[in-house]
């Protein structure tokens, strides 16, 4: 990430410094080392890095958009350096990590990623075209989280495989892999918007900002004629006030929204645990078998 233009150098310490959970890299390094008996290799740490500077590169752009002053605990970029320097530090992140892998022609790797960034866009357009409507259906909720959270987990897990056994039917069988991880990972997000607990967003968001996530939409296709058109008349005209806000969640808790939302996440789960399953035992199995448990009982 180093440069030669001080103000950038600056502003790249400052995200290395407040890094996340990096628990991406993490799946890149556990497939590799599953598939290829604890051994890694200098593509999987290209990998893996790439994979963490194009996903840096979308939260700094996402802060922009959703003119977010925070990011993991800290000060975002757009909120100390403003929004012109964000968009383009997204963007030098992003270069960045596209040149790391033509570089050292990871071509495969690359195809893997870029295909990832496009779908991550593709399911970004296709949320905001269907929240202005709220005619959303269970169907293309999947598909929405599937290319805008699970694709990036599932390019992980393939990015894994494809750089320790390039063209091997082990990468598209880890891609499924990781999908199935990352859809079960966007429910689990999906249901803090109902929680109580103290995580890091508050609770109610996804309404205020007219998001159609799992709980709400089961609740719609299951309710009367005339609580569907009073809770998309909240979701849509009153979505900032509290209380009827508060009134929606516990509506979607008490009509089973939460269960069904918790039952479908278990599915995804129990999917990927039987791929896994059919992998020889050893410790980075277990370690990804942990990841995937990770995902369904974190409390943030």
């Amino acid at each position: 990430m180093a440069s030669k233009v001080a103000l950038l150098n600056r502003i790249t310490h400052y995200i290395v410094n407040r890094k996340g959970k990096q628990m991406r890299p993490m799946f890149v390094f556990l497939v590799a080392k599953m598939m290829n008996n604890g051994e890694v290799c200098e593509r999987t740490y290209r990998g893996a890095s790439v994979i963490e500077l194009i996903h840096t590169a979308t939260l700094v752009h996402d802060d922009v958009v959703d003119d977010s002053n925070r990011r993991r605990g800290f000060f975002s970029i757009n909120a100390l350096w403003k929004n012109k320097i964000a968009v383009l530090i997204g963007d030098f992140l992003l270069s960045k990590g596209l040149l790391l892998s033509i570089d050292n022609n990871d071509f495969d790797l690359l195809k893997i990623i870029s295909v990832a960034v496009r779908e991550m866009s593709e399911g970004e357009l296709l949320q905001i075209e269907k929240a202005r409507q709220l005619d959303i259906t269970e169907d293309i909720y999947y598909e929405i989280i599937r290319q805008k959270t699970a694709t990036l987990i599932a390019a992980c897990c393939s990015l894994g495989a494809a750089s320790v056994k390039p063209n091997s039917p082990d990468v598209e069988v880890m891609r499924k892999f990781g999908e199935l991880i990352g859809m079960a990972f966007q429910i689990k997000d999906d249901l803090f918007d109902y929680g109580k607990e103290a995580i890091g967003k508050p609770t109610g968001i996804d309404i205020k900002e007219q998001k159609m996530t799992l709980p709400l939409i089961y609740v719609l296709n299951n309710c009367t004629k005339k609580e569907k058109s009073w809770l998309i008349n909240s979701v849509k005209n009153h979505n900032k006030d509290r209380k009827r806000v508060n009134e929606v969640i516990t509506f979607v808790k008490d009509n089973g929204g939460l269960d069904y939302a918790v039952s479908k996440m278990k599915a995804f789960q129990e999917e990927a645990l039987t791929i896994l399953a059919n992998y020889p035992e050893s410790p980075y199995r277990a370690s990804l078998k942990l990841m995937v448990d990770y995902v369904i009982d974190r409390k943030k």
